[in-house]
């Protein structure tokens, strides 16, 4: 009997539920076909069906997660309208809310956060996956913070570029030390307080 494009993809989809499951418990290096294919009851031939290597694997797992990560910060913002300096703080706090409460999305972040092996090799061959997503993220803050700038709350002279990569960048360190269990201060008052001091320096007057 042929496979359905929907039989397909639920298979794909397990063998990236899977892989996700081993690459947060034993690392990206400790993780093999075999195991990735035995957890859900494949062989380790239809797993490569799928995907020719790990890189392949994490790359995919970083495209779907990112692709539900933008989707929901979308939503959020679309909900919180019009654009304001407050929303922009919220929307990372609904971002920390979704990494306490959503189990695959904690996994999936602790994992590029503190199990993957970074090497140059690595990155190399996932790099399309990393900037599409990182263009994709860094487009939505330049899309909010545009408007600001647009409807006066924002200096006309506030680089907003460099802007956005102060903040994504600030951001990313935050949530790396969190899952490193290094933070200090509790997370949401540390984004908030954070863009607080960010936004203060780049408003204009009143």
């Amino acid at each position: 009997m042929r496979r359905t494009k929907e039989d397909a993809e639920q298979t794909r989809k397990a063998i990236l539920a899977s892989a996700m499951d081993i690459f947060y418990e034993k690392g990206y290096s400790k993780t093999t076909f075999d195991e990735i294919a035995k957890r859900i009851n494949l062989t380790k031939g239809a797993v490569y069906w799928y995907f020719r290597n790990k890189p392949d694997i994490v790359a995919a797992l970083i495209n779907d997660f990112a692709a539900q990560y933008l989707v929901g910060i979308r939503e959020f913002m679309e909900q919180h309208s019009p654009v304001s300096f407050e929303n922009i703080i919220e929307m990372l706090l609904f971002n920390n809310k979704k990494i306490r409460e959503d189990a695959l999305f904690y996994k999936f972040l602790f994992f590029v956060s503190c199990q993957m092996e970074w090497s140059d090799a690595i990155i190399n061959k996932i790099q399309p996956a990393i900037e599409q997503t990182k263009k994709a993220t860094r487009s939505l803050f330049l899309d909010v913070l545009s408007e600001l700038q647009k409807n006066k709350k924002i200096r006309p002279d506030v680089d907003i570029d460099m802007i956005c990569e102060i903040i994504m960048t600030m951001y990313g360190g935050m949530q790396e030390a969190y899952f490193t269990k290094r933070l200090t201060n509790d997370f949401d008052d540390l984004v908030k307080t954070g863009l607080t001091l960010i936004f203060n320096n780049i408003k204009t007057e009143g």
